[in-house]
């Protein structure tokens, strides 16, 4: 089986084209697919399948072809990715399933639009952020209040004082279990100048990533409240990059670059650790 390699300011993920819904993948595969030492390496993967033929979303066929089947690196199955959904659009307009200018992507989290710009830059409409209230996170003995933002998946953006640069993501920053059951992302953010924030994030299934792109709106989301204002444009600075987010009275949007990077064939040895034909 063929796959593609792709990033987001270096969010990566293992593009897998699955066009007629034919395969099942396990959680043990998608995290053998994402060892970066025995696997291909990434953050996640992005499985390719035809909106109609996959049942959990098929009432979305008629607003999106293509529906991005998104696993975290432990092979937990994940509502949304920002950054993924991007790559996933380059993916599907340079393999000619798509056209190039803007068009719908089928996810858990619902139809997201999606626009790719001459500079290739690649936009998405994120929908609404739903803020849940606060909450707070400990990093390294240090406790973080931070605000609730919900984006198809949950995040804990938390505007700190301390150098974001200095803290230790190495392992999972302590939260709420009763707030966030399922786990969640969490954001440490500093403000770096005017409507300019430096973030980084513990995706939840995935550890450290150097970039998120829901997360990156609950920033922006944050950073916004604490300046008083609802709406306008933030630069979220990454350590992957740099994306914009843009929130609006009803709706956000993310832009940033989508770069695909490599594809090839998933040899038989991890192909059998990875999925199951249905």
């Amino acid at each position: 089986m063929r796959f593609v390699k792709g990033h987001g300011t270096e969010n990566d993920f293992v593009i897998l084209p699955d066009p007629d819904a034919r395969l099942e993948l396990t959680a043990a595969g998608v995290a053998a697919l994402c060892d970066r030492r025995a696997g291909i390496g990434a953050d996640g993967v992005l499985r390719v399948a035809r909106t109609e033929r996959c049942a959990e979303v098929a009432d979305q066929a008629g607003a999106a072809e293509w529906f991005m089947d998104y696993r975290n690196a432990d092979g937990g199955i994940a509502e949304m990715c920002g950054n993924g959904v991007r790559v996933f659009a380059r993916y599907l307009v340079e393999a000619g399933l798509a056209a190039a200018g803007e068009f719908g992507v089928a996810t858990r989290a619902g139809v997201k639009r999606v626009r790719l710009a001459e500079t290739g830059d690649v936009t998405v409409e994120m929908g609404r952020p739903l803020v849940l209230g606060a909450s707070r996170t400990t990093v390294g003995g240090r406790t973080y209040d931070g605000l609730n933002v919900n984006m198809g998946n949950p995040h804990l953006a938390c505007l700190i004082d301390d150098p974001v640069a200095g803290l230790d993501l190495g392992r999972e920053p302590e939260f709420d279990r009763e707030v966030y059951p399922d786990g969640v992302n969490i954001e440490l953010i500093n403000v770096v100048g005017d409507h300019a924030v430096v973030m980084r994030v513990h995706e939840r299934g995935s550890g450290e990533t150097r970039s998120c792109g829901t997360g990156a709106v609950a920033t922006a989301v944050a950073a916004a409240r604490a300046a008083g204002e609802l709406t306008g444009a933030w630069q979220v600075r990454v350590p992957g990059g740099t994306v914009t987010v843009t929130l609006e009275a009803d709706t956000s949007h993310l832009s940033g670059p989508a770069v695909l990077v490599a594809s090839g064939v998933i040899e038989p040895g991890l192909l059998d650790q990875v999925m199951t034909p249905r």
